[in-house]
């Protein structure tokens, strides 16, 4: 069995739950998926950077709109249920849980705890961490000792 530790920002689609489940042919996968929402992980100056490079103008202005705190928290529980329903789903195994900080320092922890065999950051584009190599699998290849597979979302959740 394939053993990787996926990271996201919101539900996974189903666009995304073939994807990740289909990268290893027929090999059984294991994930232990981590869920940081996006309210809790980037400022809001940032994601409207984001949106305004990816030409998504409205969502610029929109980016005060994103919950945070308990909200987001919340958001996050049903997000984190539906991905990991969804993966199941697909035949693969699933376990997972929400971060509220340290979404690196989890995940490390996360890699050797389950002695996993990747990471995959699946998350929209962030184009200004990107940049600045301040994104998760950027911060991530220099932590966990593992591949670590940097995908975007395929669509809106």
């Amino acid at each position: 069995m394939f053993t990787s530790v996926l990271m996201i920002e919101k539900a996974l689609t189903s666009a995304d739950v073939e994807f990740v489940t289909t990268l290893h042919g027929d090999e059984q996968v294991s994930f232990h998926v981590l869920l940081q929402p996006r309210g809790e992980q980037a400022d809001r100056l940032l994601r409207a950077i984001d949106d305004i490079a990816l030409g998504e103008l409205d969502e610029a202005v929109r980016e005060g709109e994103t919950p945070e705190g308990e909200e987001a928290l919340t958001t996050g529980e049903r997000a984190l249920e539906v991905s990991l329903t969804a993966l199941r789903t697909a035949g693969a195994e699933a376990e997972g849980r929400l971060l509220e900080d340290h979404p690196l320092d989890a995940l490390k922890g996360m890699v050797d705890e389950v002695e996993a065999d990747e990471v995959i950051v699946l998350t929209d584009p962030h184009y200004v961490e990107e940049f600045f190599h301040r994104d998760w699998a950027s911060r991530a290849r220099h932590k966990v000792g593992v591949p670590v597979l940097k995908l975007f979302s395929h669509s809106k959740a």
